[in-house]
């Protein structure tokens, strides 16, 4: 059983000025030298799901909550963005923080349930989540807008007057609201509630009894989590998706979003980033790969089923040979590197 001591809450894996170096750098180089494709292929997605993933691994990985309901609060957050701004005229900051309150509302009252449920059954419990939301988006055209087809375009960003509509400026955006979520969940793990969230985790009967408020842990976990997710969706519909559909935040979603934090390893602020950049690029790679090698014999479906089969046994070798994952794989390249330096 991992003890405080041994915890990543104890032990930090993100330092403050390595943030700050790595954010510095993505800000002044990315928009110089990168072209619009990969800035609309790679990075807006990365950075959504590298969001999600944090939030997700803030209740999994820390707070030992399982949830299948990723999806459902990215399409909440999404949804209520769009309302906002469309129903009430606010700004896109005002919208974004009340479309994060409103992910944060609708995961707490998912997140009753643990109060009572573990593991297996708490999970099921949260992917009611998942049917629910989607069909209620879907059932009620207010919604959308009262869009036929149920897609609706995303609203330009733009934030104090300053259009934020092209690639670069929607991956300043995004990764703005990136960094500052990522600085928030540091300090959460590393104050006293983030200590609370792996005492729960580690033995929930143990920090019971040493005065550790569970259930209001839990529900705090549900609703951070949640939030971060939520905006983490306004991200992938209106930085990179640019639309708003119920169809775009199904259980696959959900799915992705909890192999993120599989393969980068759980309990970890880098995992997210680490599990988010190789689910982004995966597909991008095998499509390339089957193309020089295949010339086009493989068709889309087929592609697809390799995609998920390959990626299914990655995740199967992860849980298996590294279950701390890619960040644990990193951690031991970074020991032999610099022992390999301080001996020459």
């Amino acid at each position: 059983m991992t003890t405080l001591a041994d915890s990543p809450t104890a032990r930090p894996r993100l330092a403050p000025w390595g943030l700050g170096l790595a954010g510095l750098a993505a800000l002044l180089a990315v928009p110089l030298y990168a072209s619009p494709y990969v800035i609309e292929a790679i990075l807006l997605p990365f950075l959504a799901l590298s969001l999600a993933g944090l939030g997700l691994n803030l209740l999994t990985g820390y707070g030992g909550q399982v949830s299948l309901g990723s999806a459902a609060f990215m399409a909440v957050g999404a949804f209520a963005a769009y309302n906002f701004q469309l129903r009430l005229g606010l700004g896109l900051p005002v919208s974004i923080l009340l479309a994060a309150l409103t992910a944060a509302a609708i995961g707490t009252l998912f997140g009753l349930p643990s109060l009572r449920l573990r593991g297996f059954y708490l999970a099921v419990s949260t992917l009611a989540a998942q049917f629910f939301v989607q069909w209620a988006l879907t059932k009620f055209g207010w919604f959308s807008n009262y869009s036929a087809s149920g897609v609706i375009s995303a609203p330009k960003l733009s934030v104090a007057g300053l259009a934020l509509d092209g690639p670069g400026g929607r991956y300043l955006f995004s990764l703005a609201i990136v960094l500052a979520a990522t600085l928030l969940v540091y300090r959460i793990v590393r104050s006293a509630e983030g200590i609370n969230l792996v005492a729960v985790r580690d033995d929930e009967t143990a920090a019971r009894v040493i005065g550790v408020p569970v259930l209001r842990t839990k529900l705090a976990a549900f609703a951070l989590s949640s939030a971060i997710i939520g905006v983490a969706g306004v991200l992938w519909a209106f930085a990179y998706l640019r639309t708003v559909e119920p169809a775009g935040f199904n259980l696959d979603r959900s799915f992705q979003v909890l192999f993120i934090i599989i393969i980068g390893g759980l309990a970890t602020i880098r995992g997210a980033f680490l599990g988010a950049g190789l689910i982004v690029v995966f597909p991008l790679l095998l499509a390339r790969i089957s193309s020089a090698l295949f010339d086009g014999v493989l068709d889309a479906g087929v592609l697809k089923l390799v995609e998920r089969i390959v990626l299914g046994t990655v995740i199967i070798l992860f849980l298996i040979a590294e279950p701390n994952g890619l960040t644990a794989i990193l951690d031991r390249a970074t020991a032999r590197i610099r022992a390999a330096l301080r001996r020459s």
